[in-house]
């Protein structure tokens, strides 16, 4: 059985960051009194909005966490990026609710784990000198010959 340290602890500290979101999208609604949709409020609005952004990039995130780590092994690095990114949602979270720098800061660290991964992923594949003979075929040709 193959463990992924990095994606599963990055998955698990995700799933709880999406339900701290999900309180506080429920937190205001029943402050507002506003138990479906929006009502106009822009203070919903902005949680809704802060737990959708999570939702619309974490996926890609996890994807491509999993996907690195699988091709290339366990590193600080991805240990790193894991961790800023979760950094980077809650900072944003909070910039929705009115601190700016926040939510400035968080969408630059999303946007940057995301262009890290990527680029990672596509040099992992592009730059790993891949063998197209598996050694049953090697076996094979090397037995007709005979």
């Amino acid at each position: 059985m193959m463990l992924l340290p990095i994606s599963l602890t990055i998955a698990a500290g995700a799933a709880l960051l999406n339900l701290w979101l999900s309180l506080r999208v429920g937190r205001i609604r029943s402050q507002e009194k506003i138990f479906v949709g929006d009502g106009g409020n822009e203070a919903v609005i902005r949680r809704m909005r802060a737990h959708s952004n999570f939702v619309e990039n974490t996926a890609f995130v996890l994807i491509l966490l999993v996907l690195v780590e699988l091709g290339l092994g366990s590193s600080m690095w991805l240990w790193g990026a894991g961790a800023l990114y979760l950094v980077g949602r809650i900072l944003h979270a909070l910039g929705m609710d009115g601190m700016m720098w926040g939510r400035m800061a968080g969408t630059t660290i999303t946007m940057a784990t995301q262009i890290g991964l990527a680029i990672t992923a596509l040099v992992a594949v592009y730059l790993t000198p891949v063998s197209f003979t598996s050694s049953a075929v090697t076996e094979t040709v090397v037995l007709e010959s005979k």
